[in-house]
C-alpha cells in the first residue's frame, strides 16, 4: 500500500492533505498550551486561596491554632500549596515535553513537505515539456507530410501537361523529392522524441513520482506517530504527579484524622479558666427583726448589702453594681501619682540617659482611703472626674502585672513575660560574649580593629542584661505570689471583706473584689489593695456629662518622657501642651495634649506657662 502506485495522479490532493495534517498539529500544539495556562493559573489561585487563610503574623489568629482543629485545617492549607505545586509542575513538563518539542518539529515538517513538492512540481513541470517537445515535432512531421503530399501532386500535374516545358517539369520533380526527404526526416525526429517522451513518461510515473510520495507518505505517517505519542506523553504527565497528589490528600486526611475534641475542649479550659470559686448560697435576711442584715461574704450581689442603711448622693438610686463595671478602674487613680517624679536628664537627648526616665508607679494602698479623700476633699472631684476622661482609651491597654486578669489567666501571662525576658538576656548575653571575643581578637591582632570601640556597646548590653534581670525579678515576684495565692482563693473574700467592714465608717458599702464587669473582663488586685463600692446615685449621671477641666496655661516640652504606666503621658522634647493642674508639690503636672489625651508629668521635665487669670484665682 503506497501512494506512489495508488495516489500516482493525485498530486493537489496530497498537497492539500499534508497540509491539513500540519494544521491539525498546531491546533492540538495550541491546546495543550492553553492547558498549561490554565494549570498556572489554577495553581495560583490555589496558591492565593491558601495564602489567603493563612493565620497573620503577630494576631490573634495564631493564637487560634493552638486547637487541633485549626492545626489541622492549616495542615490543610500547607498541602494545598503542595497540591498547587503539582500543577505546576504539570504546566512545566507540558510545556517542555510536548509544546516545545512539538513546536520544533513543526518547523521541521513544514520545510520537509515544502521540499517533497518541490521535487514533486520539477518531475510535474519536467514530463510536461517532454510532452510539448513531442506535440511540436508532431506537428512539424504531419506539415512536412502534407507538403510533401502537394509537392508530388504538382510535379504529377506538370509532367502530365504538354504544354509544360521539360525545364519546368524537372523543376517540379525537384521541389517534390525535396518534401519528401524533409517529411522523411520530420518523421524521423518525431520518432525519436515519442520514444524519449515515453521512456520520460515511464520513469515519471513509475519512479519518480512513486518515490516523491512515498517520502510524503513517511513524512505524513511520522507526523501521525508523533501526535499520537504526544497524546500518551500528555496522560503520562498527569499520572507522574498523581502518586504526590494522593500523598497530599492522605496528609489532609491524617490532619482530619487528629482532630482531637477532647483536647480542644481541655484547651479551652486552660484558655478561659478563672481560677475563681463558683459564690456560695445567700444567707436569709429577716426583716422581723431589729439586727443587721448580712450578706454572704461569697456572695456576688454583696454590693447591695447595707445600701438601703447608707446616705444616698442623690435622690433616687439606680442600683447600679460598681464591682461590675469598668468605672471602678479608675479609682484606683483618683490622686496623682504618689511616686516622686525622676529627675530631668542631664541633657535634652534621651541617651543622656542610660535606663531613661521612669514612669511613675502608684503606691498601693485601699481603695476605702482613696474614696474617703475623694469624699472629703471637695478639689478631689474635679480630679477624679478629668482621670476618668484622660484615661479612658488606656483601660484597654490593661496594668503591667496582668492585675486585670483572674488568677489563672495572670498566672499564665506572667510566665509568658518570665519567658520572653529570658530569652531576650539570653539573646543579649549571646551578643556579648560575641562582643567579647571579637574584643580579646582586636587586643591581640590590634590591625584587625580597636578593642576600645567595643567597650560602649558592651556596657550597653551589661546595662541592659541588668535592667532585664530586674524585670524577671519583678514579673517572678508576682507570679510567685499569684502561684502562693491560688490555692487560698477562696478564704481571700472573706479576709477582705471584713478589711471592708471596718473601713465602713464612712457610710459606703462594702464590697468583695471585682470579679467580673459587664463584658467578661476580671480584674484581681494585690491582697494589700481593695476596691469599694459607690451606691449608684444621680452623682453618676452627673459623673459622665462633666466637662474637661478649663486650661490654666501652657506649658513646653524640656525633655522626652516616656509615660509607660497608667496615669502619666508621654511628651516629645519641644512639644506644647495645655496645663488643667498645676504642681501641688509632689512633682507632677497635669496636661492635657488633646480632648482625649491627658496625664502627668514630671514638672521638671517642662516649662509652664500659667495664664494671669489662673494665677489670680
Amino acid at each position: 500500500m503506497s501512494w506512489g502506485t495508488e495516489l500516482w495522479d493525485q498530486f493537489d490532493n496530497l498537497e492539500k492533505h499534508t497540509q491539513w495534517g500540519i494544521d491539525v498539529l498546531e491546533k492540538y500544539i495550541k491546546f495543550v498550551k492553553e492547558r498549561t495556562e490554565i494549570e498556572l493559573s489554577y495553581a495560583k489561585q490555589l496558591r492565593n486561596l491558601s495564602k489567603k487563610y493563612q493565620p497573620k503574623k503577630n494576631s490573634k489568629e495564631e493564637e487560634e491554632y493552638r486547637y487541633t482543629s485549626t492545626r489541622a485545617f492549616l495542615a490543610t492549607l500547607n498541602e494545598m500549596n503542595d497540591y498547587a505545586g503539582q500543577h505546576e509542575v504539570i504546566s512545566e513538563n507540558m510545556t517542555s515535553l510536548i509544546t516545545g518539542e512539538l513546536t520544533r518539529y513543526v518547523q521541521e515538517l513544514k520545510q520537509e513537505r515544502k521540499s517533497h513538492f518541490h521535487d514533486g512540481r520539477k518531475a510535474q513541470q519536467h514530463i510536461e515539456t517532454c510532452w510539448k517537445q513531442l506535440e511540436a515535432s508532431k506537428r512539424r512531421f504531419e506539415r512536412d507530410c502534407k507538403e510533401a503530399d502537394r509537392a508530388q501532386q504538382y510535379f504529377e500535374k506538370m509532367d502530365a501537361d504538354i504544354n509544360v516545358t521539360k525545364a519546368d517539369v524537372e523543376k517540379a520533380r525537384q521541389q517534390a523529392q525535396l518534401r519528401h526527404q524533409m517529411a522523411e526526416d520530420s518523421k524521423a525526429e518525431y520518432s525519436s522524441t515519442l520514444q524519449k517522451f515515453n521512456s520520460e513518461q515511464h520513469e515519471h510515473y513509475y519512479t519518480h513520482i512513486p518515490n516523491i510520495f512515498q517520502k510524503i507518505q513517511e513524512m505524513e505517517e511520522r507526523r501521525i506517530v508523533r501526535i499520537g505519542e504526544s497524546m500518551k506523553t500528555f496522560a503520562e504527565v498527569d499520572r507522574q504527579v498523581i502518586p504526590i497528589i494522593g500523598k497530599c490528600l492522605d496528609e489532609i486526611t491524617k490532619a482530619a484524622e487528629s482532630v482531637d475534641h477532647k483536647n480542644d475542649s481541655q484547651i479551652v479550659i486552660e484558655a478561659f479558666k478563672s481560677g475563681f470559686e463558683p459564690p456560695g448560697d445567700i444567707d436569709f435576711e429577716d426583716f422581723t427583726q431589729p439586727m443587721k442584715r448580712t450578706v454572704s461574704e461569697s456572695s456576688l450581689s454583696n454590693s447591695r448589702g447595707d445600701g438601703k442603711s447608707e446616705p444616698k448622693f442623690g435622690s433616687k438610686s439606680k442600683g447600679k453594681l460598681w464591682p461590675f463595671i469598668k468605672k471602678n478602674k479608675l479609682m484606683s487613680l483618683l490622686t496623682s501619682p504618689h511616686q516622686p517624679p525622676p529627675p530631668p536628664p542631664a541633657s535634652a537627648s534621651p541617651s543622656a540617659v542610660p535606663n531613661g526616665p521612669q514612669s511613675p508607679k502608684q503606691q498601693k494602698e485601699p481603695l476605702s482611703h482613696r474614696f474617703n479623700e475623694f469624699m472629703t476633699s471637695k478639689p478631689k472631684i474635679h480630679c477624679f472626674r478629668s482621670l476618668k476622661r484622660g484615661l479612658s482609651l488606656k483601660l484597654g491597654a490593661g496594668p503591667e502585672d496582668f492585675s486585670n486578669l483572674p488568677p489563672e489567666q495572670r498566672r499564665k501571662k506572667l510566665q509568658q513575660k518570665v519567658d520572653e525576658l529570658n530569652r531576650d538576656i539570653q539573646k543579649e548575653m549571646d551578643s556579648r560574649d560575641a562582643l567579647t571575643k571579637m574584643k580579646d581578637v582586636y587586643i591581640k591582632n590590634p590591625q584587625m580593629g580597636d578593642a576600645a570601640s567595643v567597650d560602649h556597646r558592651l556596657a550597653e548590653l551589661g546595662q541592659n542584661i541588668e535592667k532585664l534581670r530586674l524585670e524577671v525579678q519583678k514579673f517572678e515576684g508576682w507570679l510567685a505570689e499569684v502561684e502562693g495565692r491560688l490555692p487560698a482563693r477562696t478564704e481571700q473574700p472573706r479576709r477582705q471583706s471584713g478589711l471592708y467592714e471596718a473601713q465602713n465608717a464612712s457610710g459606703v458599702n462594702s464590697c468583695a473584689q471585682d470579679r467580673e464587669s459587664p463584658d467578661g473582663s476580671y480584674t484581681e488586685e494585690q491582697s494589700q489593695e481593695t476596691e469599694m463600692k459607690v451606691p449608684a446615685t444621680d452623682f453618676d449621671d452627673e459623673f459622665d456629662d462633666e466637662e474637661p477641666l478649663p486650661t490654666i496655661g501652657t506649658c513646653k516640652a524640656l525633655y522626652t518622657f516616656e509615660g509607660q504606666n497608667e496615669g502619666t503621658i508621654s511628651v516629645a522634647e519641644g512639644e506644647m501642651l495645655y496645663v488643667i493642674e498645676e504642681d501641688k508639690g509632689d512633682g507632677w503636672t497635669r496636661i492635657r495634649r488633646n480632648e482625649d489625651e491627658e496625664g502627668y508629668v514630671p514638672t521638671s521635665y517642662v516649662e509652664v506657662y500659667l495664664d494671669k487669670n489662673a494665677k489670680d484665682s
